[in-house]
């Protein structure tokens, strides 16, 4: 009950003149034990659809069994179910992005030391010294430090060979040239370790080079078959991560109709359905309509939108019965309290709920859902775009951005997914909304009672619809 009443409250907060309550309210009570919520919900849903284009979402969808029901293990299971199954797939999800960070810090170690072989082949002198030199240190500790103490850093600590190190560092082929051309002044003992090294080291680089460039490109495939894998154990967790979370009750807390021991269950449903108050059509129309607008009105530029909104909740008590004993179904009859309340909102108003319920509990459960699978993802998104577009220049680059990872994960060029582009385009952060003009105040009036007659005709033909007691007349504007 209380996040159906937050709706109202939330409303008011960013509408004060529907801080005494909503344009027009109607409550209609049904309580058989052998109806079921469903045929009044859908009805309603349907009725609803025609009415305003299919613009009709579910804002609130909640709850709670007593805890004596079996309704309320029987759902327990299943929900358990469904924690397991994703719980195991997560566990495979952490493994391959543990892969994946691997890759990427190898790939990055590949990246510098394929960048020393390319500075060998610069122009720039001091670029090409710098380069040689950082492969020099890297033979020496990866390749000849395994001669032990045949190795020229061993050498130049126990043996005092004290001019070995330098010597090698300085030499440029294997006649024993240093940087000016000349070639050093070593003994022969030092010059007859340093020969073969040099041309070790030589054949290293050639060698190592065309290693290191194959073990790049295998390791960037392997980045693509892991990153492939992630995408799909992460398409199959999030239908159960989903199915979990709806799947959990809300809070029991002191609701007087859910007592322990019963067999009881209660439902909170909200729907919002709007539609666009057209304010060229209700100018052109002023003749015919006495609800119509001035002509004068044709002038203004209107920067906020203004809608007709129907909010309609449900509250529901029921007791669960099984269908039967061979199916897992249940079938709920009880009491139904269908509420059903008009406003005008503006655009701005609209976005300014949206967000409002995106703190609230009500979205939080699917915040979740959405960190598990993607906010991982995207912290590394850039490091994976920057290794797998490289084959994509190599390919003359195509048209667009097609990288299996981002577009099965609905990720575009920037990294983002379109639902992100979209809250950026549409889903700008109001902090504060100003308030209405003149002509502004008018239009909203307007949309206010379209709001009203909508309301109070869902409220009316479903009553004759189901052969209740109704107004026998048309009901008088306001």
């Amino acid at each position: 009950m209380a996040e159906i009443e937050s709706i109202s409250n939330l409303i008011a907060e960013i509408n004060p003149n529907y801080k005494k309550g909503p344009a027009e309210e109607h409550t209609i009570i049904y309580d058989s034990s052998s109806e079921t919520l469903e045929p009044v919900y859908f009805w309603i849903l349907d009725y609803m659809n025609n009415m305003f284009k299919k613009k009709v979402i579910k804002i609130v969808d909640n709850f709670t069994s007593s805890p004596g029901s079996g309704h309320f293990g029987e759902l327990g299971q299943r929900a358990s179910i469904m924690q397991q199954q994703a719980s195991k797939i997560m566990g495979d999800v952490n493994i391959v992005l543990k892969s994946i960070l691997n890759l990427i810090y190898d790939l990055r170690e590949f990246q510098l030391r394929l960048s020393h072989y390319k500075g060998l082949k610069s122009s720039k002198k001091e670029e090409k010294e710098a380069s040689m030199l950082a492969l020099k240190q890297i033979w020496m500790d990866n390749v000849d430090i395994k001669r032990g103490r045949g190795s020229i850093n061993m050498l130049a600590q126990d043996l005092q060979f004290v001019t070995i190190r330098d010597a090698f560092m300085i030499i440029e082929d294997e006649k024993l040239k240093g940087p000016d051309g000349n070639i050093l002044d070593l003994n022969d003992r030092v010059k007859r370790i340093l020969e073969p090294r040099i041309k070790e080291f030589n054949d290293w680089v050639k060698r190592s080079e065309i290693e290191m460039k194959k073990r790049y490109e295998i390791e960037k495939t392997y980045l693509k078959s892991q990153v492939a894998s992630l995408k799909l154990y992460s398409q199959w967790a999030k239908p159960y991560l989903r199915a979990a979370q709806q799947l959990s009750m809300g809070e029991q807390g002191r609701r007087p109709e859910l007592v322990t021991a019963f067999n009881t269950i209660a439902l909170e449903l909200t729907l919002l359905g709007r539609s666009e108050f057209d304010i060229k059509d209700a100018i052109d129309n002023r003749d015919y309509d006495e609800k119509g607008l001035p002509y004068e009105f044709r002038k203004i530029n209107f920067k906020r939108k203004y809608y007709s909104c129907v909010i309609i909740d449900f509250m529901f008590r029921g007791i669960p019965q099984r269908v039967s004993p061979q199916q897992s179904h249940y079938a709920f009859g009880g009491r139904a309290e269908v509420t059903m309340r008009a406003y005008s909102l503006n655009d701005e108003e609209l976005k300014m709920l949206d967000q409002k319920l995106e703190k609230s509990s009500l979205q939080e459960s699917l915040k979740l859902v959405e960190g598990m699978t993607e906010e991982s993802i995207s912290q590394i998104q850039s490091d994976i775009d920057e290794f797998l577009k490289e084959d994509d220049k190599k390919e003359e680059v195509r048209k667009e951005d097609t990288n299996p990872f981002l577009a099965l994960f609905g990720f575009y060029k920037n990294g983002e997914s379109k639902k992100q582009e979209d809250k950026k385009k549409d889903d700008k952060k109001i902090e504060k909304i100003d308030k209405d003009n003149y002509a502004e105040a008018i239009v909203r009036k307007r949309a206010e009672a379209e709001a009203m007659k909508n309301c109070f005709n869902i409220f009316d033909i479903y009553k004759k619809a189901h052969g209740m007691e109704s107004v026998p007349f048309e009901k008088p504007a306001k």
